[in-house]
């Protein structure tokens, strides 16, 4: 009787709040969250289905999925965090690979140094002493804040940056803290400089890609997920979504390459 009931409830409540009810929980990297929130608004049109995006470091949703968390779908921007969670038994295949990413430099309004490719003019600064607050995602759990890392030594100016370091929870963080004033500057994701609420608030440049590995990022369906992740998985593979993922500036891969 009470199943029912709870299916009579269910039919006749209204579409969108059957579907909040309905939806499920995607954990994404934060590299991805106004190239996301684009594909999620034209998947709920397109679909009429929902779904309940969250946002952080691939390294902390990596571990949160490991430990049971109840994410249907994972968009990783490391896709080793998606390998070693289906050796683990957390997901149903390996996945696909979804883009790769890129770094900027970022300079805010104001700051001592402008941003060049070779980061000349921060290595300037650092010389001169000016530099007093420098952002990066954690690069414990970040794969960006890795990126960032990796560029910064192989430019020979990690170490001079050691007591400078902003690390941001997340690239989305180091964005804020980049991008607010707050530092001289930072490393982040392309796809978050190229947000318009970021992009007036300095002048950012695309970081040669020979700086760090690569960034490729890998999605995957979490064992148990239901018809509506499903549904959002594949159409994220189509190609509406591929195209805002490329006007956020991440390159696509071949279709060979899933």
């Amino acid at each position: 009787m009470f199943y029912k009931l709870l299916f009579l409830l269910l039919f006749f409540m209204p579409f969108g709040t059957r579907a909040q009810v309905d939806a499920p929980a995607i954990a994404a990297a934060s590299d991805l969250k106004f190239a996301l929130e684009d594909i999620a608004t034209r998947f709920r049109a397109d679909a009429r289905r929902e779904v309940r995006l969250s946002f952080g470091s691939s390294g902390n949703y990596f571990r949160q999925i490991g430990q049971g968390a109840p994410f249907q779908l994972f968009l990783s921007a490391d896709e080793d965090f998606v390998f070693k969670l289906h050796d683990g038994g957390r997901t149903e295949d390996r996945g696909v690979l979804y883009a790769t990413g890129r770094i900027v430099l970022f300079v805010p309004k104001g700051s001592s140094f402008t941003a060049d490719a070779k980061m000349s003019g921060l290595k300037q600064a650092i010389a001169g002493n000016v530099v007093r607050r420098f952002a990066i995602a954690n690069p414990e759990h970040a794969p960006y804040g890795r990126a960032a890392e990796q560029a910064l030594r192989k430019l020979g100016l990690w170490d001079a940056l050691q007591g400078n370091l902003v690390l941001g929870e997340n690239v989305s963080q180091a964005a804020q803290f980049a991008s607010s004033g707050s530092t001289q500057g930072g490393i982040f994701a392309y796809s978050l400089a190229l947000s318009p609420n970021v992009t007036q608030q300095g002048q950012y440049v695309l970081l040669p890609e020979e700086l760090h590995t690569p960034l490729r990022q890998r999605m995957v369906l979490v064992k148990g997920a239901g018809d509506t992740a499903r549904a959002f998985y594949n159409y994220l593979q189509q190609p509406a979504a591929r195209k805002i993922l490329t006007q956020y500036g991440f390159v696509l891969p071949a279709e060979a390459a899933k």
